[in-house]
């Protein structure tokens, strides 16, 4: 196998992943729209309800594989041996857990109450447990195979968005979205499957040790439990406390905070392997400073997108879900700061300390935020409903956030405790408020709410943006540079 660590590489790998993530947002934002009017609010909460309660599944069958398999990957990829032994055994594991796992879903959906009442959803929703596992999607990741990601999910989000304009027209149609949302989500792994010949050679069993993989699986493991409690808990116990309005109510805001999530965190996503990759090889100088470039554009994203959304939050409600989802505006408000504390997160935890091997802060941290989650969405749901739950996952993100920031700040080499050195927070704020003066006003005009959120988004995002390149915002100033370069070109 090729290495593959050239600048080039990791520029191409963040455009594809930059695709990806367009298409992520496309998805949902023509969807949605769409699905929320068609099977209202209780469709919308009955599916989301569904997914949650799978993702719990899902995370035991994958026992914490998905983080590990792509740093080993990362670590193996020159080496087609091992990976291949590293990548089959992580398969092994990953199937057995899966039968399990299949097999407590099978009984819940006879022993609650609320999963017997619609089976036939549970079961469309529970397809994803075994498209999940074929996947391996893991081993993709940790080989920088972005372009192939790309393609492949693009092609089954169309079809998947053909399916759905086809097969969901009316109220009672809420399990055909399910299909869709599972096909688009994870119909494509069923190519993965198909695929691994190219990256791997046959391993026998005998020559296999499933044994050394499981410390650091369980570590990974206990780390996912803890992030999925405090980023599906919040669903699962509206579903119970509240019913499935609140749910639909509470997913329409979730819906937009996910989208702007996905946003900042794709291109954490394209470095971790590479910053993998520097660790296992010493390269502690280009590490930091990947590290540090990554840090400052989330900061450049992350603040701006929340601020805007918090603004317009009403009107991004009404554009995306309908009138009847007018119970969503405060719960969104609520959430949206989470982008940023989100985006910081994915840098701090996933890039710097779980590419330097350090997952037990990691897991320190998520447990924390699990902790306070339970503990407010027990004291909120019940009097707040979606609000409440949506400041049970804003106050999580914050203790996680603070918590990662104390374990940094013990790591001994000061190349990676600055990592807020590159970032100049004056100037972010002031370009923040100028932007947010400039746009608020349009709250107040009598135009369609699409031509307001349209208007106020080039006037928010365009003074935002030419007030960082007028007094030379560091990370502004290089993107400038790179665009101009590359279409500067006569080639």
């Amino acid at each position: 196998m090729t290495q593959v660590s050239s600048a080039r590489s990791i520029k191409k790998n963040a455009f594809m992943n930059a695709v990806l993530t367009a298409s992520g947002l496309l998805f949902p934002l023509i969807t949605f729209p769409y699905v929320s009017r068609v099977i209202e609010p209780g469709g919308t909460g009955k599916v989301s309800f569904a997914a949650s309660v799978v993702s719990y599944f899902i995370m035991f069958s994958e026992l914490g594989i998905p983080i590990y398999g792509i740093r080993e990957c990362a670590r193996l990829r020159d080496d087609r041996q091992a990976l291949s032994k590293t990548v089959q055994e992580l398969f092994l594991i990953n199937l057995i857990m899966c039968m399990f796992s299949c097999m407590a879903f099978i009984i819940s959906l006879f022993l609650v109450p609320k999963f017997a009442q619609d089976k036939p959803l549970f079961l469309i929703a529970g397809t994803a447990l075994i498209l999940n596992c074929m996947g391996m999607e893991w081993m993709y990741k940790g080989l920088e195979e972005y372009s192939y990601i790309t393609v492949r999910s693009l092609i089954f989000k169309v079809i998947a968005l053909i399916l759905m304009f086809v097969t969901v027209r009316t109220v009672t149609d809420y399990r055909m979205y399910s299909v869709v949302t599972v096909l688009s989500g994870y119909g494509s792994f069923v190519l993965n499957f198909m695929r691994i010949r190219k990256y791997t050679d046959p391993v026998s069993l005998k020559d296999m040790d499933l044994k050394r993989h499981m410390k650091p699986v369980l570590t990974f493991f206990a780390m996912s439990v803890a992030t999925t409690v405090y980023l599906s808990l919040d669903t699962v116990m509206l579903g119970f406390m509240k019913g499935d309005d609140e749910v639909g109510y509470y997913n329409a805001a979730v819906r937009i905070k996910s989208v702007l999530t996905a946003m900042v965190t794709s291109l954490g996503a394209v470095v971790f392997p590479r910053s993998a990759y520097y660790i296992e090889n010493g390269k502690k100088e280009e590490f930091a400073g990947l590290t540090h470039k990554a840090m400052n554009l989330v900061c450049l994203v992350s603040i701006p997108l929340a601020v805007y959304f918090c603004i317009f939050a009403k009107e991004g409600i009404r554009l995306l879900s309908g009138t009847l989802y007018g119970a969503s505006v405060v719960p969104m408000q609520i959430i949206m700061p989470t982008v940023f504390f989100i985006g910081m997160t994915n840098i701090i935890g996933v890039q710097m300390l779980l590419s330097l091997g350090r997952e037990m802060d990691v897991l320190y941290a998520e447990i924390a935020g699990a902790v306070v989650d339970v503990v407010i969405n027990l004291m909120l749901i019940p009097g707040y409903g979606a609000a409440g739950a949506a400041a049970g996952t804003l106050a999580a993100e914050i203790v996680v956030w603070i918590v990662m920031l104390i374990e940094v700040s013990k790591l001994k080499d000061d190349v990676y405790r600055h990592i807020y050195s590159n970032v100049h927070a004056g100037k972010i704020l002031i370009a923040l408020a100028v932007a947010s003066a400039a746009a608020v006003g349009l709250k107040f005009a009598d135009l369609n709410v699409a031509v307001i959120l349209v208007l106020s988004a080039v006037i928010f995002f365009g003074i935002y943006g030419m007030l960082l390149m007028i007094i030379k915002e560091p990370g502004v100033t290089e993107l400038k540079s790179l665009v101009s370069a590359r279409f500067g070109r006569k080639d």
